[in-house]
């Protein structure tokens, strides 16, 4: 049971290092002092996990973004005694960005001198924005209220929500001002889950496959009978479980290490990333149909299984490795989708799917060897895992246009509108049904007089499925596949066939405002920021700032499910102005409008770069959809919210916004 205890320790402390990693590096404390009537000195000393480092705020540009202090002194009430005196720092040349790049050494100390200009000054509130870096960088912002009164020092989540609490709250903090926004964070863990949720129910789509679904009673039975006593046998057995559950999140914690925890974010709406996994797809599915077989090297399932004899926790560890080896040809395709798709969220999300998917894989094993009687209730292998193995290459198939409608969408091509996704989507789904009622023998499907009634019933709910998605090529709204097809607004016919059609809005006599289009239910929206906001102020309305994408699947749902609610449309078209602005839109910035972004250091050539970097810089996020409600001036009248899939929810807090503004 020692080496038993010793394998989980292994196998938990690779989540505790990659969560460590995760955290924030740096860690504050931070007092004032008071020097005279109107002198103060700020103090802030940090501690650096070994290894990451910290940029000094004089770290040339291009490279590692530098520290920076960011007053909330709106009217002026204090100035500033010189720059910030810092701690020992390091300057050393980096060959990736070619800049020299100053760093702190140890500790971390920074002082900054402050003379009030206003003796009744409540507090002083500052922003401790930096970077630190390893394998990557995190950018992080501290927010700390020192009390001139006391003395004492408040860190808090964001300024306007710490003046509200102690009603010293003031009319004029602008967007400019906004801090981290929790909504992201609670997005990222509903993103995490329903990546652990797919993974599992994947790992039991591969479980039924001919490469798998075999050797659970040959697995279960060799322990029960290699081991001298059933407590014995169901040891072992666990063991083989978690090691199957160690080689998949130590493949995760591979691809995670490799690509670094956030850069594959960016992926996710990146035209060649979507072609090149569509062309993926398409191979996978192309091998699950019956084409061929994707395999390795038999030399790697010899030279493992010959280790597999060693006996001991070593054994069975090759033993599973031999498993995920062997069958590799069915799991291979549903391993690379989930590892590539969890990959381009970001984060610890590869681990998690590979968590999710071996779960699953595993648990049969252990529970098998635990009841071994439930083996005589097991079904017998046969046709029914090819079918199984069928079946899922015709949804990889149609998950790969989802791929190429991202990066169709992207470019704005055209190429691939709504009505053509859904035709393709119609063929294939066509095509499993008639396959799953027999009228289609593909190469490996043995010969069968009849179909089982679970095979009928699963080609009844693909039929179904089928017949469903046929409304949409005359434009239906087709909610249950709500951000796979493209949107309604990228169609030949935007309203549907016979409906406004070529008039391209809501109304053949309409006048839309300069800069205006119709984006989804016809709702007036600006891709423009200074437009729109120049047209907020004309008509005197708050405005929805919505940072979205044309490949976002969840701006596709908000759109689909919550802005189609007639609550929640009437406010978008009457009491609103909407700002969209796409931070995927690839089109180039004029050269004399490109710049170098104050926040990452790179250069902004696109329209989408633009956006993107203006989220970042202004609200500290780079998720989609994210909202926030401004006035007219750019104030902002509401906490920032991502992904809201609750209608009452997201109606609650938009209309909040509004009646702040008013």
């Amino acid at each position: 049971m020692k080496k038993l205890a010793y394998l989980l320790f292994f196998f938990i402390s690779i989540f505790t290092a990659q969560a460590q990693m995760m955290e924030n590096p740096a860690k504050w404390t931070t007092k004032i002092e008071k020097k005279s009537d109107t002198e103060y000195t700020i103090t802030w000393n940090g501690i650096i996990q070994d290894g990451w480092h910290m940029y000094s705020q004089y770290t040339a540009d291009g490279g590692p973004l530098p520290t920076e202090f960011i007053y909330n002194n709106i009217d002026g009430n204090y100035e500033l005694v010189g720059d910030a005196k810092e701690s020992e720092t390091k300057t050393v040349y980096n060959d990736i960005f070619e800049v020299d790049e100053t760093y702190f050494v140890g500790p971390v100390q920074l002082v900054q001198e402050i003379k009030l200009t206003n003796a009744d000054t409540p507090n002083i509130q500052v922003e401790l924005g930096y970077q630190v870096c390893l394998d990557v960088c995190i950018s992080q912002s501290n927010l700390f209220v020192y009390d001139l009164k006391t003395l004492q020092v408040t860190e808090v989540e964001n300024f306007e929500a710490y003046e509200n609490k102690t009603t010293t709250a003031k009319e004029g903090e602008t967007a400019a001002t906004d801090t981290k926004a929790t909504a992201p964070k609670s997005e990222e863990k509903r993103g995490l889950f329903t990546i652990f949720i797919l993974a599992f129910f994947s790992g039991f789509a591969a479980l039924l496959t001919p490469c798998v679904f075999p050797m659970i009673p040959m697995t279960v039975s060799f322990f029960t009978k290699q081991s001298k006593t059933r407590a014995k046998g169901i040891k072992n057995a666990i063991i083989y479980g978690l090691s199957i559950i160690l080689i998949y999140v130590v493949l995760g914690t591979i691809v995670t290490a490799i690509f670094g925890a956030d850069s594959l974010n960016a992926l996710s709406t990146n035209v060649y990333f979507n072609i090149i996994f569509f062309l993926l797809l398409v191979v996978f599915a192309t091998s699950f149909l019956g084409a061929f077989e994707i395999m390795l090297p038999n030399s790697w399932a010899n030279k493992v299984d010959s280790q597999a004899d060693r006996g001991g926790i070593i054994g069975i560890l090759f033993m599973a490795l031999a498993l995920a080896i062997v069958s590799f040809s069915c799991t291979g395709p549903i391993v690379g989708t989930l590892l590539v798709e969890a990959a381009s969220k970001g984060g610890i999300a590869p681990i998690v799917g590979m968590l999710g998917f071996s779960l699953a894989l595993a648990l049969p094993f252990m529970l098998f060897a635990m009841f071994p009687g439930w083996l005589n209730s097991m079904p017998r292998s046969g046709g029914w895992l090819n079918t199984v193995k069928v079946s899922l290459g015709f949804l990889e198939l149609a998950l790969a246009f989802k791929f190429l409608s991202n990066a169709d969408l992207v470019l704005q091509a055209h190429w691939l509108e709504r009505e053509v996704f859904l035709a393709i989507w119609i063929t294939i789904f066509g095509a499993w049904a008639l396959y799953l009622f027999g009228k289609i023998r593909l190469p490996h499907d043995s010969p069968m007089d009849s179909i089982s009634v679970g095979r009928l019933f699963m080609g009844l709910f693909v039929t179904t499925f089928t017949i469903y998605l046929v409304p949409g090529l005359w434009g239906a709204p087709l909610k249950i596949i709500s951000g796979f097809p493209p949107p309604m607004t990228y169609s030949e016919s935007p309203y549907g066939v016979g409906g406004k059609g070529g008039s391209g809005g809501a109304s053949t006599t309409e006048v839309l405002p300069e800069g205006a289009k119709y984006g989804a239910h016809d709702i007036v929206a600006f891709t423009d920021y200074e437009q729109g906001m120049a047209y907020a102020k004309s008509v005197n309305k708050p405005v929805l700032l919505d940072f979205t994408g044309f490949a976002c699947v969840n701006c596709r749902k908000m759109e689909d499910y919550v802005w189609s609610d007639p609550a929640i449309l009437a406010v978008l078209k009457n009491e609103v102005v909407l700002i969209s602005l796409y931070v995927d839109d690839k089109k180039e910035l004029p050269e004399n409008e490109q710049y170098i972004s104050e926040t990452t250091g790179k250069k902004i050539k696109t329209i989408g770069n633009k956006w993107s970097d203006f989220q970042m810089k202004h609200y500290h996020a780079n998720a989609q959809p994210y909202y926030i409600v401004l006035d007219a001036e750019g104030q902002r009248l509401s906490e920032p919210v991502g992904y809201t899939p609750d209608v009452e929810e997201y109606k609650a807090w938009l209309e909040g916004g509004i009646q702040k503004g008013k």
